[in-house]
């Protein structure tokens, strides 16, 4: 998988929830483990475990119903194409459509790497492997986006995608319920102009970071907004199948992905 510009070590994994790593290593679901565990149907080192917040330390052994859950160690991953106005996330409060709606229930207890907004589409990876998830969403991997912009590209938002910024207030162009105030801008690994005007622009960008809505709070902080957001690359893996559709990665890219674990 293709790098960004600098190395970013993958933030520390502070356990699994009990929950995901029956629901990973077993037929089980999130709900049904929780059923388990309220049951008293699991055990950790021998101990029933009822508390449904329980984390796993490193050597713990987990027993569901005096069975032994063996860890997977190998890993799928999903690209799915999102479509705008699909939330990335299980179950929504308002009834909004999310992702999994659209994907087959087979694929239910897929984490997403990372999130695209409701209002963003294209390429969104998921993966059977909470510790794969949380490695791919914190890495250095470039993502390369297409975007329209209100506006024209200015001298100053030039300079920042070549040099980088901080913001003391990237609240514009955020969710209203976001807690992120200040933000630091990378530099841009790079970009390219495709249409500049004064109504619209176009420009395609690499990143290598994936911020709380980083695209969008950059170009706000320059009084633009963010019209169009389509991810078509992350780690080398381009975009190739039609909105709503999904496919798993290519012998090709997952021999690109696990070269790139062994690396970290």
């Amino acid at each position: 998988m293709s790098k960004g510009k600098e190395d970013k070590a993958p933030r520390d994994d502070k356990g699994i929830r009990l929950n995901k790593f029956i629901s990973h290593n077993t037929k089980y679901s999130r709900r049904e483990a929780d059923k388990l565990i309220e049951n008293e149907k699991v055990k950790i080192k021998g101990v029933v475990v009822t508390n449904l917040s329980t984390r796993l330390k490193k050597g713990d052994k987990v027993y569901v119903n005096g069975r032994f859950v063996h860890t997977k160690n190998e890993f799928t991953v999903l690209v799915y194409n999102k479509q705008k106005g699909e939330l990335v996330t299980k179950k929504d409060d308002r009834g909004r459509k999310t992702i999994y709606d659209n994907l087959s229930k087979r694929y239910g207890h897929y984490l997403s790497v990372g999130r695209l907004d409701f209002a963003s589409e294209g390429l969104l990876l998921l993966t059977d492997s909470p510790k794969i998830a949380n490695i791919l969403a914190n890495s250095n991997l470039e993502r390369v986006y297409y975007l329209k912009i209100k506006g024209a590209v200015t001298a100053d938002m030039i300079d920042g995608m070549k040099n980088g910024l901080i913001a003391h207030n990237a609240k514009a162009g955020a969710h209203q319920m976001s807690k992120i105030v200040s933000m630091e801008f990378a530099p841009f690994n790079w970009f390219k102009i495709q249409k500049n005007d004064p109504m619209y622009s176009k420009i395609k960008v690499s990143i290598s970071e994936g911020q709380n809505r980083e695209l969008r709070r950059f170009f706000a902080y320059y009084g633009s907004e963010v019209m169009d957001l389509k991810r078509v690359e992350f780690g080398g893996v381009s975009l190739d199948i039609p909105l709503g559709k999904q496919r798993f990665l290519t012998k090709t890219e997952y021999h690109s992905l696990h070269t790139f674990l062994q690396g970290i």
